[in-house]
């Protein structure tokens, strides 16, 4: 039992990584590609849209609860792997740039809800504190991209792409060699196409879900346009030694710690408590933004980004908690699926929703229209 959280936040980081290497390297693939710099929503929206597709597919089929779901992660993370790999393919048009990111998409499906089942299925005590190393992971490996190419000046992009192909099929060898089903799984023998609904019957995994979503409605957006906030900012007072790639992966992945911290400081003062109050935070962050990402003050501006990276995901291990404690036993597995399904297309629609907007709106003033989310997950916890 004591190995197996760590065995799954590191294979979770592994597989996760996938998820923003194309916009790691968006720079490269823009001058190789000769696209439009506005493509990098399109791209991030295609990893989105494939990991809605693959999350209601899996929902559908109750994937997560007939099946190991530990070979079902590691299955996942070898598919994903390779397909991302297929953005290296030489001579490639943009159309299919885009099928490649949707593909790994798909299969990341099998990697990030269905590690936050596995956990669930180990921990039924403390799993706010659980799945506050697992998001952590998430975050962590979701901002491994920009490291990674921070480092590799002078080197070809295509190297980020291999790397992280590989730690993920390290990642899902790992899940699958050191963490067989848990204790308390509770497997479905048969299919149930009905079963992804059941959960919504239930006014407190509607409350936490309609929390979720709000709070997704900021997140990807946010995590998306942080090196376009760093560009902007780096070309409106022309600093030449603003490393754009390092500080968007220590911007993003501070908000992993920000998650362990939640998931253990929710054992003392409730995980519905703390989940609204870095909710509330995060908010906050978005109406005050314009004070500060045109400031005259590249610390002041650092010091408040960190401070949004922290607070924009600390509340999501804590609506993971919530979802899978008010769940039906037998199917929280695929209710975990479906509302990570809901979530990321609500992803899209507020990535997109910013990118059309970006063109009429100041990017002083743009962000602010995030604060939708995080009021709206405010008040349906409020009335819960």
């Amino acid at each position: 039992m004591r190995r197996v959280l760590p065995v799954i936040v590191i294979s979770q980081f592994c597989c996760t990584s996938l998820w923003f290497a194309g916009n790691a390297i968006m720079p490269d693939i823009i001058k190789s590609f000769h696209l439009n710099p506005s493509f990098l929503a399109h791209l991030t929206s295609a990893v989105q849209f494939g990991f809605i597709t693959g999350t209601f597919v899996f929902a559908l089929l109750t994937i997560a609860d007939r099946f190991s779901p530990s070979l079902v992660f590691f299955i996942c993370s070898i598919l994903a792997g390779a397909l991302n790999l297929g953005i290296v393919i030489d001579n490639i048009h943009s159309t299919q740039l885009l099928l490649f990111r949707f593909a790994t998409g798909f299969f990341l499906a099998g990697i990030y809800p269905v590690g936050m089942k596995i956990a669930s299925d180990y921990y039924q005590k403390g799993l706010g504190k659980s799945l506050g190393f697992l998001v952590g992971a998430l975050v962590i490996g979701t901002a491994f991209p920009h490291l990674l190419k921070s480092f590799a000046t002078g080197f070809s992009w295509k190297k980020v792409i291999f790397a992280t192909s590989t730690v993920s099929a390290l990642g899902g060898l790992a899940m699958l060699s050191f963490v067989p089903d848990g204790p308390f799984r509770k497997p479905s023998q048969r299919l149930n196409i009905n079963s992804f609904l059941s959960g919504f019957a239930s006014k407190n995994f509607r409350a936490a879900s309609f929390g979720y979503f709000g709070h997704m409605w900021e997140l990807y957006t946010f995590w998306a346009f942080v090196p376009v906030m760093l560009t902007t900012y780096k070309t409106h007072f022309h600093l030449a030694d603003l490393n754009i790639s390092l500080l968007s992966f220590l911007i993003i992945a501070s908000g992993g710690f920000a998650c362990v911290f939640s998931g253990l400081v929710s054992q003392y003062f409730g995980v519905k408590r703390v989940a609204m109050i870095s909710l509330f935070l995060s908010c906050l962050c978005c109406c005050v933004s314009p004070l500060f990402l045109f400031i005259n003050s590249l610390q002041v501006l650092l010091v408040f980004l960190f401070f949004w990276g922290l607070v924009v995901i600390a509340d999501s291990p804590l609506f993971s908690t919530l979802v899978a404690q008010n769940a039906p036993e037998e199917s929280r597995g695929t209710s975990l699926t479906i509302v990570n399904c809901i979530g990321f297309l609500i992803t899209i629609m507020s990535i997109q929703f910013i990118n059309l907007l970006s063109g009429s709106i100041s990017p002083q003033y743009v962000y602010m229209l995030l604060a939708v989310g995080p009021v709206f997950g405010l008040v349906a916890l409020l009335k819960n």
